[in-house]
């Protein structure tokens, strides 16, 4: 049996248990079950807490795991990133009160508050700068107010939470995170068919299978403008000088595609979702 580790709570759990989902496995029906048999697929899982992902695959009690680069890089886990996973984005930035801070130098010697302290003070030394870090573990942009830390690295979305609280953004980006698979040994049986399941949930999100017909004298033109992963599949259509076409396309222009195609003559254009892929 595969191991999987699944966060069981927190911003990552629904999306990777719908990712799970979509991919064939089975998913928990009590939300507070820790682990779940799937026999038909040869897999278990295991629901922990996001932060512990990395920890018990790193130490080779799991196979693999779904956790946050942010979450990996502040565990000091042997685990290692295996494939991005397209949600959870976050970035981390340092703030601090305004006019005080312009530069990460300006931090040296001064306390900084964070719930990320291997992540922030390996950060802080690859740049020289040695300052005193407060692990808090959440609302870190109240410690600047209460007097706990000079300045705070945290997760920035619109900056708005930190503005509210009095607190200017500075200094480089800390890190660009987002969701991963993540493992010690890629080569594990059974790694390969979930990293492909993932894969083509990710496809399967990200495009649609777009139809048309066009004249047959207009195919390259209408290739151009939707050529496809790799190249369209083109059918003659019976006892008419036109083709039939069926593409793959990117799902957020599906109507820039249409618009263009039926313009330079394509109808019958229909866009159909796809709901698995292996590529």
């Amino acid at each position: 049996m595969l191991r999987i580790a699944v966060p069981n709570k927190g911003s990552l759990s629904e999306t990777a248990s719908d990712m799970l989902r979509e991919a064939g496995y089975a998913g928990r029906r009590d939300p507070k079950a820790l682990h779940l048999l799937d026999e038909r697929n040869g897999v278990e899982f295991f629901f922990l807490r996001p932060r512990d992902i990395a920890t018990y695959v790193g130490s080779g009690a799991l196979d693999v795991g779904i956790t946050g680069r942010d979450l990996l890089l502040d565990s000091g886990s042997e685990a290692h990133e295996v494939d991005a996973l397209g949600f959870a984005d976050s970035t981390f930035r340092f703030a601090g009160t305004p006019g005080r801070f312009s530069t990460l130098q300006d931090l040296d010697g001064v306390r900084v508050a964070t719930s990320y302290p291997g992540l922030v003070g390996d950060f802080l030394t690859r740049h020289g700068v040695t300052a005193t870090l407060v692990k808090l573990d959440g609302a870190v942009e109240s410690a600047v107010r209460l007097g706990v830390a000079d300045a705070v690295a945290d997760v920035v979305s619109t900056g708005s939470t930190l503005r509210q609280a009095g607190l200017e953004i500075f200094g480089p980006v800390i890190l660009e995170s987002t969701a991963l698979l993540v493992s010690t040994d890629e080569t594990i049986p059974g790694i390969d068919v979930l990293r492909r399941r993932l894969q083509g949930v990710l496809v399967a999100r990200g495009y649609v299978m777009l139809d048309y017909d066009i004249p047959t004298a207009l195919l390259e033109q209408a290739t151009a403008v939707a050529s496809g992963i790799e190249s369209p599949t083109v059918s003659p259509l019976h006892g008419r000088d036109w083709s039939a076409v069926r593409v793959m396309i990117p799902r957020d222009d599906a109507n820039l595609i249409m618009d263009a195609l039926y313009d330079l003559g394509a109808r019958a254009i229909l866009v159909s979702p796809i709901h698995a892929a292996r590529l």
